[in-house]
């Protein structure tokens, strides 16, 4: 890409990106930009096309406060933010930033983030009480576990599904507006027997939610769409925000374009922009069809510019990975090209079974970090998280370190958990989850009193204080006046925001040591949670977006030191997306991996599952090796049992596009015949044929 001008940044750009970061809009007109579908392939700078056109509606004089951009992480949104003032301020059209100081739009974020201000703003208007708290994935589990106790379906002769995959049944006819019959067929096929059951849970779970004043994810994004299907609140919502720019459309669900079709339904001020190539989480609801559909929503339909100038990838890898996804059964045209030109073709590697598969990755993992390629720069892709098994214990014996994707997300520790439910009990007393955790801290007081306690605070019409007057069992005795004093400070009117945490940590201490190993440690995240909470103006908005956009990482015993200079990434290809790395290693190029054999029935899910291929493929840039084993050994054998079954390569690389690739076979070394070219000795001989004759004789 050229170097920017400090006076014309919008001269970095490729024609296409400056195409789409200008459209429809010019200083000094009044002219509404009509809609616009960005397809940006892999690598083509998708990020600076549309922080681009942020900065050009702003130096255009569009107001921030008018602009809202909708993207799948909040740091992302705050790092559009930072480039677009980065682009206006070198601009020399520059304008400023209506004044503002912030380096953020002021209505930037996700989509479950935007969705909470608004409902706040309009509650009464959609019967919400403004001081809702939100119930994160394990919270709301908890309070499916606890009505499917309650209703006696957890002592059901056959098996009942759990409270996480009623909690996934729950979420997935939601965001993909499914009715529950079409979502146990289509992704839950195990459980459809017992539909009759799942719909009267998930009729409570609603009641529950509605009489605790609790919203969950999908309650986030359920009441925006609701909200707006009345066309004056939808008229208002709509004429608040001038243009609306949404990152990663491919990745949207239902819901979501449902959201925006009712804000902006003649598509005016539209932007969005994506990847129908790189939609690969159906499982998550999401649907490749709002990208493909979005230009015949509008008449006339949404114009389309498309990114097709890769900055990451050898040529090589492109035209591979163009002729995987050429052969897809619909879907945008595009021909990814680069200007980094290469002699290595990617590498299509038949092993001769997994062992082999694991030798070849290794070997040349040390071969690139010998040629000055470090190991963080490397990665190994796969499908599903156990197809790495083997790898990582010969990672092991070579001492090899490794990172792998995943990890307990920093809500989700117990200790932080007990800690911001008591916040969400003060802010909404109806909060019978929160309520139900913090009482159970104290000793004696067990789910039975707890729903005593839960019962006589229902009665008093959820007033904290007069938890005074409830007399808890006398193992909790002693403990109960302060809880009911901490309560009490914490709600009152005129304790500041300020210093709250400070005070649920004092009281919290003891049950810290008394419940929990390695107190000293788990007692840093919570002094870090009091760190992250002076950023926030409000204990609502603390928790809201807390809850909405929460820390990947938290405390424990420190493990080993991490004295390696370098390390390997391993990761699923879901995970991958959005990343690169110098040389990519992809597991099980095989039929019945990729694609998954879990797919093949279904015509969409095989195209998902091609789409997830050249995910993988184009997150190499120099070097790419995608491995076939010929052989994969039973599973469920003796540990030197034999049976073994031959795959197919995976059908995404049929015959017909082998010329993008360099062929080569990875085979266990057969060592040579101590006896060869030694002089010739008398050799024993055995009729073994006539030993065989000799038994039935």
């Amino acid at each position: 890409m050229r170097t920017a001008s400090r006076a014309n940044p919008i001269d970095a750009l490729t024609p296409c990106q400056r195409a789409a970061a200008l459209h429809g809009v010019t200083r000094g007109s009044n002219d509404t930009a009509p809609p616009l579908l960005v397809i940006a392939g892999a690598g083509s700078g998708k990020t600076t096309t549309l922080a681009h056109r942020v900065a050009h509606l702003v130096a255009c004089g569009i107001d921030p406060d008018r602009i809202l951009l909708l993207t799948f992480t909040r740091r992302a949104a705050e790092e559009m933010s930072r480039r677009a003032r980065r682009i206006v301020s070198a601009s020399r059209t520059s304008a400023s930033w209506a004044g503002s100081d912030s380096s953020h739009l002021p209505w930037s974020g996700t989509f479950h983030g935007i969705a909470n201000r608004l409902l706040r703003i309009h509650a009464d208007r959609v019967g919400l009480d403004p001081s809702f708290t939100v119930l994160d994935r394990s919270d709301a589990a908890d309070l499916i576990h606890l009505l499917r106790d309650e209703l006696s379906f957890s002592s059901q002769a056959k098996r009942f599904p759990k409270k996480s995959t009623c909690l996934a049944i729950y979420s997935h006819t939601v965001n993909a507006q499914h009715a529950l019959e079409s979502t146990l067929k289509r992704s839950f096929p195990w459980c459809a027997d017992w539909h009759d059951e799942l719909r009267q849970l998930f009729s409570a779970y609603v009641t529950a939610k509605q009489d605790q004043n609790v919203l969950d994810y999908d309650d986030l994004l359920l009441y925006w769409l609701h909200m707006l299907g009345e066309e004056a609140i939808a008229s208002e919502i709509g004429a608040r925000f001038e243009h609306i720019l949404v990152d990663e459309y491919q990745d949207t669900n239902a819901l979501q374009a449902g959201i925006l079709l009712r804000l902006k339904p003649t598509g005016a001020g539209l932007t969005v922009v994506g990847d129908d190539a790189q939609s690969i989480y159906s499982f998550r609801a999401a649907t490749v069809r709002n990208i493909l559909d979005f230009p015949g929503h509008f008449t006339p339909p949404a114009q389309i510019v498309t990114l097709e100038e890769n900055f990451r990838s050898t040529q090589p890898i492109l035209a591979a990975s163009n002729a995987v996804i050429a052969r897809a059964r619909e879907g945008y045209s595009k021909e990814l090209h680069s200007r980094r030109p290469s002699r290595q073709k990617p590498l299509l590697v038949t092993a001769e079974d997994e062992a082999c598969q694991v030798d070849y990755v290794v070997e040349r993992i040390l071969e690139h970090r010998e040629s000055g390629i470090p190991l963080v720069r490397q990665a190994v892709l796969f499908r599903t998280s156990h197809h790495s098994d083997a790898l990582e214990v010969e990672l092991g014996r070579r001492n090899i370190p490794f990172v792998k994707f995943g990890g307990l997300k920093f809500l989700e520790a117990a200790h932080v958990k007990d800690a911001m439910c008591v916040l969400r009990w003060v802010e909404n007393p109806r909060d019978a989850i929160a309520a139900f955790r913090v009482l159970q801290i104290l000793p004696g007081m067990g789910p039975s009193n707890a729903r005593r306690t839960l019962a006589h605070l229902g009665e008093q019409r959820f007033d904290l204080r007069s938890l005074r007057n409830f007399r808890p069992p006398a193992a909790a005795a002693e403990d109960w006046p302060k809880l009911c004093l901490l309560l009490e400070r914490l709600g009152a009117p005129k304790t500041a925001w300020a210093g709250q945490i400070e005070l649920i940590c004092r009281w919290y201490e003891p049950h810290l040591q008394r419940i929990h190993d390695a107190a000293l440690i788990r007692s840093m995240d919570l002094e870090q949670l009091e760190q992250i909470s002076s950023g926030y103006p409000s204990r609502e908005r603390f928790l809201s977006e807390l809850t909405l956009d929460p820390p990947s990482a938290c405390g424990d015993e420190a493990g080993p030191p991490a004295l390696d200079e370098d390390y390997l990434i391993l990761s699923t290809i879901h995970s991958a997306k959005g990343q690169e790395w110098d040389v990519v290693y992809l597991l099980n190029a095989a039929d019945g991996c990729i694609p998954s054999d879990l797919s093949t029935g279904d015509p969409e899910q095989i195209e998902e599952e091609r789409r997830l291929l050249y995910v993988a493929m184009t997150r190499s840039r120099d070097h790419l090796h995608i491995i076939h084993p010929l052989r994969f050994f039973v599973r469920h054998q003796a540990r030197t049992g034999d049976r073994h079954l031959y795959t197919p390569r995976s059908r995404f690389i049929p015959r017909e596009i082998l010329e993008k690739f360099e062929r080569t076979n990875s085979s266990r070394r057969i060592p040579s015949d101590p006896t060869q070219g030694a002089g010739e000795k008398p050799r024993p001989h055995v009729d073994v044929a006539g030993k065989l004759k000799e038994m039935w004789r």
